[in-house]
């Protein structure tokens, strides 16, 4: 498998906690995998076209002022899918840590992708939306849902839960990590010789990873803590994460989806 790292809506400009590192815009990360026999798996879409075309209609007010999305169509994912050399009907497969907003965007750009998505995400996202994170313009088109109940699957790293994914190698997994969302999870991806691990908004700023006392970002932990569905549970996932990074760093890379300075350190596209 190729993975690329792709940034698929710049949002506002925030600065690190400390000394070194450049003032820079949020991402929404995201990776598109390269496989043999499954076409191209797009992991989260960030923002789409549709978003930058009628965003009055596709994003919530408030949250587009909070954010500040860059609406510029060349960062989304099917205009760097096409300059990478694909076509955008390759994305065969899309898999998603959560349905909101900036992570299901680009939903619409790939209508015939399967979405892979955890049970309890697409209950909680059909029920409560239209609301600041959750849109209906993202899945009109009526997706291809593939849902994931909870207290299925194996450990992965001490993580239970973890779901291999339909029509997709046991190299790409769904790991529940819960409390953003009603059915937040991580992306886990093999790499050659180590995991990488897509933790979605599980946290928001690498401090938080850090050994020692965790370090939250001041702006972007009001997000954090505005946005959270269970607080008890997101610190637990943040913690757990902590631990994997500090008792097998060599083994897994574990990133969150807006962190810039995170997604600077991988080749990107």
């Amino acid at each position: 498998m190729k993975i690329h790292h792709l940034n698929c809506s710049s949002m506002r400009e925030v600065e690190a906690t400390y000394d070194g590192p450049r003032p820079a815009a949020a991402v929404c990360h995201c990776l598109l995998i390269e496989t043999d026999a499954h076409g191209l798996v797009l992991v989260e879409t960030g923002l789409g076209l549709g978003d930058i075309r009628d965003p009055a209609t596709s994003l919530e007010a408030e949250w587009a002022e909070l954010v500040g999305p860059a609406l510029d169509p060349a960062e989304t994912a099917l205009r760097r899918i096409e300059r990478l050399g694909h076509s955008p009907a390759d994305v065969r497969h899309i898999v998603l840590t959560h349905l909101d907003v900036d992570h299901s965007g680009g939903l619409p750009d790939f209508p015939d992708a399967r979405v892979h998505v955890m049970e309890a995400e697409l209950r909680a996202a059909m029920a409560e939306a239209p609301s600041r994170r959750y849109r209906p313009a993202h899945w009109a088109h009526r997706p291809h849902w593939v849902t994931y109940g909870a207290g299925e699957g194996e450990s992965w790293f001490g993580f239970g839960g973890a779901r291999t994914l339909e029509g997709l190698p046991p190299e790409i997994l769904l790991v529940p990590l819960g409390g953003h969302t009603a059915g937040h999870a991580g992306v886990a991806v093999r790499d050659q010789d180590r995991w990488l691990l897509h933790a979605g908004d599980a946290y928001f700023y690498h401090g938080e990873l850090r050994a020692g006392e965790p370090e939250p970002h001041p702006l972007m932990d009001i997000l954090q803590n505005d946005s959270q569905v269970d607080p008890g549970l997101r610190l637990s996932s943040r913690d757990r994460l902590r631990a994997l990074t500090r008792d097998h760093g060599d083994e897994v890379e574990v990133f969150s989806a807006h962190d810039p300075w995170e997604f600077q350190r991988h080749t990107t596209a």
